[in-house]
């Protein structure tokens, strides 16, 4: 990699070169701005320690409820199900996943300016908030696909133009998350260290890798040294629990051949501090139904 290879102002640079590599991270993990909010000074300094952390009972098991129905009507509408923003698998033509979702569905809509869940991530950012990304991901018994190990922001500053890694994601789960149904999985820690992947980004990559991201992704030997290092922890929990997770925490989830589905609303908040600019390895962003480019407006409960 050359310094005429990558643009001046980029922190992270990557698809740019021959050959991986391993960066220092520059930014904060809980940036500052923000002094009171829901999580504890424990959590806090463990969530700038670890890149992750969890919250049990987030909903109300009737909100799981609630929600539940809510996805399985989405999933069951021919018109949602021909929508673009809807992904299915490969093999089967099932729904895998629904982006956009804020949008689509009033409920999960209120459920992004719910305190439980705003007032989180403007305290982990040190701002106010918009949602970058919204989704709902399906993963059947005996035939959910996992992901591979990435990290979002290395495609969210690829392909998005998102500049620093001052963004978070929830997941909330609407079905029990066990070991062995599919679970995410994290490096602890290793979110203080950007993998610079290889590979030019191809046009329109966002429509094969939203099922299956084969450019983008870690190369094997620094997910080893990455594992090697800080480890691997799984997010467990019953329906209603939620995990909140850095841009650049490494995760992936393995496949689903266990009877028991997994189910969960996925929405990325990023601040308003860094709103995307071109992307700094792609020839076009993507569209803004994937990466949010239209409206950066703050959210308000």
């Amino acid at each position: 990699m050359t310094v005429a290879d990558v643009k001046t102002d980029d922190l992270y640079p990557t698809r740019v070169g021959t050959e991986p590599a391993l960066i220092k991270r520059e930014d904060p993990v809980v940036w500052p701005g923000v002094d009171s909010g829901p999580i504890d000074g424990d959590t806090l300094r463990s969530y700038d320690e670890k890149g992750f952390l969890t919250v049990e009972g987030l909903l109300t098991p009737a909100e799981v409820q609630k929600f539940w129905q809510e996805l399985t009507r989405l999933s069951s509408d021919p018109e949602v199900k021909a929508d673009e923003r809807t992904v299915v698998e490969k093999s089967s033509n099932e729904v895998r996943s629904i982006f956009e979702v804020h949008k689509i569905s009033e409920e999960i809509g209120r459920l992004a300016t719910d305190p439980r869940v705003l007032d989180r991530a403007r305290q982990l950012l040190g701002s106010d908030v918009y949602v970058h990304q919204s989704r709902v991901n399906y993963m059947p018994g005996f035939k959910g696909r996992g992901f591979y190990w990435h990290s979002d922001f290395e495609t969210w500053h690829a392909e998005d133009g998102m500049p620093r890694m001052r963004a978070v994601s929830i997941s909330i789960a609407l079905t029990d998350n066990y070991p062995f149904n599919g679970g995410l999985m994290l490096m602890p820690g290793a979110h203080r260290t950007f993998v610079s992947c290889v590979g030019a980004t191809p046009d329109d990559h966002y429509k094969e890798s939203l099922r299956e991201q084969e450019i983008g992704v870690p190369d094997q030997d620094s997910i080893s040294k990455l594992a090697a290092e800080h480890g691997i922890e799984q997010f467990t929990g019953p329906a209603g629990s939620a995990l909140m997770f850095d841009s650049n925490s490494m995760h992936g989830s393995g496949s689903n051949i266990t009877p028991f589905p997994r189910s969960n609303i996925f929405i990325v908040f990023n601040s308003v501090e860094n709103t995307p600019a071109e992307p700094f390895a792609a020839s076009q962003p993507r569209p803004s139904f994937v990466a949010n480019r239209s409206d950066f407006s703050p959210l308000a409960r």
